[in-house]
């Protein structure tokens, strides 16, 4: 199955990113699609960057038939994406550093082996990025998915219009409710040392590194500190262990109208969305919902 529709306009930008994807059961079924794909951008001069996890690149290199090129860069996913969050700003700064020329882009961000909650982030960034890129003309990306992953793509990828309604249902729906074993932390502005310290012996009793562990303690500092000054004054605090991660779930009672808060960076005298940025920086994953009276972040850190 290959998709291959430009988009059409959405919130009144121009259509013209091309959001595509096909479905592959096999190392020779992806190598057919993407070997192709890839080929005709270099042959057109185009900018093309390959966004693929370590086994893909292994074949992808072993299927090009020309020398290496300096149109041609090759990212592993697992870096790039393995927070899906982090994929509007990687294709931004592409497209900023390539401004004026045609930019091709091949991804496998859904790749096998992750986790649940991976796959729903990786499926709201798609839904996003037709509303970060509906703009930008000259950019084409086409997504691979192993068919062994189970998700059909065609729900958020190019041909429907009702992609930016996807994406704001899923924004404004919460999470899986947190677990009964989770303890649990209200928090107010005063709190919010006893909060740092009290996490912070969570994750070290757990295993968690120092790095990582001062990456967390500055993660969850921020979105404790947004809940104070945008949702309400107070704030929830959850914590519990799954999959081999530190999972912090921090909720409150404001609302966030802005889809892509987090995935693009904001200025430096906006109010806000600079510490939703901070945490999709520096946790494994981040997962964001907002409603008409609840925000909802999710932190996830790996124990190792």
């Amino acid at each position: 199955m290959l998709r291959d529709s430009a988009t059409d306009s959405l919130h009144g930008a121009p259509a013209g990113f091309k959001h595509d994807a096909f479905v592959h059961g096999s190392d020779e079924e992806f190598v057919l699609r993407a070997a192709a794909f890839v080929r005709e951008g270099l042959a057109a001069g185009e900018k093309t960057v390959a966004v693929l996890p370590p086994e893909r690149i292994a074949v992808m290199r072993d299927a090009l038939d020309r020398p290496a090129s300096d149109e041609l860069t090759v990212v592993d996913a697992t870096v790039a994406g393995g927070n899906p969050a982090r994929l509007v700003p990687f294709w931004r700064a592409i497209l900023e550093q390539h401004a004026g020329r045609p930019v091709r882009g091949l991804i496998e961000a859904a790749y096998p082996g992750r986790r649940a909650a991976e796959y729903d982030e990786v499926l709201l960034h798609e839904a996003l990025s037709d509303i970060a890129f509906a703009a930008d003309r000259s950019f084409r990306l086409v997504c691979a998915y192993e068919a062994s992953v189970g998700i059909d793509p065609t729900a958020t990828h190019s041909g429907r219009s009702d992609l930016g309604a996807l994406a704001d249902k899923t924004f404004r729906t919460a999470l899986a409710d947190v677990p009964d074993r989770a303890e649990r932390w209200e928090f107010g502005a005063d709190e919010l040392g006893q909060v740092r310290q009290w996490v912070g012996g969570q994750a070290s009793s757990h295993g968690v590194s120092r790095d990582r562990l001062e990456d967390l303690a500055l993660a969850l500092h921020e979105i404790c500190t947004n809940s104070i000054r945008f949702g309400g004054g107070r704030g929830a605090l959850a914590v519990w262990i799954a999959d081999g991660a530190l999972i912090c779930d921090v909720t409150d009672r404001g609302r966030i109208d802005n889809l892509l808060v987090g995935r693009v960076l904001p200025p430096l005298d906006g109010l806000g969305g600079r510490g939703v940025w901070l945490a999709n920086q520096l946790c494994d994953l981040v997962q964001l919902r907002s409603g008409d009276d609840f925000t909802q972040v999710r932190l996830r850190t790996g124990l190792r």
